[in-house]
């Protein structure tokens, strides 16, 4: 019988919340507890701002370089899920979410989870645990912006309707460069 920990911290993430919320509030009181709340949440919006403002720079910096951003899109995962921990009332959420915010933790998640990360490419190449890069030359895009067709991934068609196309009397007599004749260029 397989244990699913989903199910399971849906029940004790809350449990552990009210126990924290009973906790703290019987230390130091209802509205000083209410108040570290609300200063948590503000605090995690100023550092999901901040982190993923300098996340998105370094994103930005690896796709100019020609490289997959994979790490600083894990890493832009976890900040997001530490900003919507921060914003969730509760003090085990909050921990968590700080937790989150320090990139030697995010690191460390990191390299837990990069083996089973595959990028997907918009040109068709896919890098990732067992294809690092594969795919640039070989029906994909190219680093270059090339796109590389074998003969069986196209069929050429002729369209008289196009300006390549090399007869021009289907088209209306002022869009044809020779002024009206049917002859063409």
């Amino acid at each position: 019988m397989r244990f699913s920990l989903i199910p399971f911290l849906l029940l004790a993430i809350p449990l552990a919340e009210i126990a924290a919320f009973v906790v703290i509030g019987g230390q130091i009181g209802v509205w000083a507890t209410l108040g570290m709340v609300l200063l948590t949440a503000i605090i995690g919006s100023f550092l999901l701002r901040w982190q993923g403002v300098g996340l998105f720079n370094r994103i930005n910096a690896e796709v100019r370089a020609n490289r997959v951003p994979g790490r600083e899109l894990v890493h832009g995962v976890m900040i997001l899920v530490a900003g919507v921990l921060l914003l969730t009332p509760g003090f085990v959420t909050d921990s968590l979410g700080f937790l989150l915010f320090v990139p030697s933790i995010r690191d460390i998640v990191w390299r837990l989870v990069k083996d089973r990360v595959v990028v997907q490419t918009m040109g068709g190449s896919t890098a990732g645990p067992g294809n690092p890069g594969a795919g640039a030359h070989s029906g994909g895009a190219s680093r270059d912006g090339v796109v590389d067709l074998n003969e069986d991934e196209f069929k050429r068609t002729n369209d008289p309707a196009s300006p390549w196309s090399g007869d021009r009397s289907s088209l209306p007599k002022a869009d044809r460069k020779d002024g009206g004749s049917a002859n063409g260029l």
